[in-house]
């Protein structure tokens, strides 16, 4: 296991409400790009690439560049414990994160591109 998914070290990544919420979703949808967050969660482009770049350090996401976008996931390698916690946590919280859910599937000029 790598030092950078030590428990302390996810439940510290996680531990913020914007953040689990940013995670929950990727679990949800595979791939989201920084506008479709900001829609989902109603915050800011400034304040949702700050989380995502915690989530990125913290070793959780991996991003790709596709045109003027970025596209965030999980990371692909994510110790199979972290990705059965995102699972359940998700599954066990849908009715948490739908506000989020309803906001991302009402968004305008949502782009279209996704990963292969």
């Amino acid at each position: 296991m790598s030092d950078s998914h030590n428990p302390v070290d996810v439940f510290k990544a996680l531990a913020d409400d914007t953040r689990t919420r940013i995670a929950l979703l990727l679990a949800r949808e595979g791939e989201l790009c920084v506008c479709e967050l900001t829609a989902a969660l109603g915050l800011s482009q400034p304040k949702i690439s700050r989380h995502l770049a915690q989530l990125r350090s913290a070793g959780l996401l991996s991003d790709r560049r596709q045109g003027q976008w970025v596209y965030y996931r999980l990371h692909p390698q994510l110790p199979s414990w972290v990705s059965t916690l995102l699972e359940q946590a998700l599954a066990a919280n849908t009715a948490w994160l739908m506000a989020d859910v309803e906001r991302l599937v009402a968004m305008v000029d949502r782009p279209v591109a996704r990963c292969c």
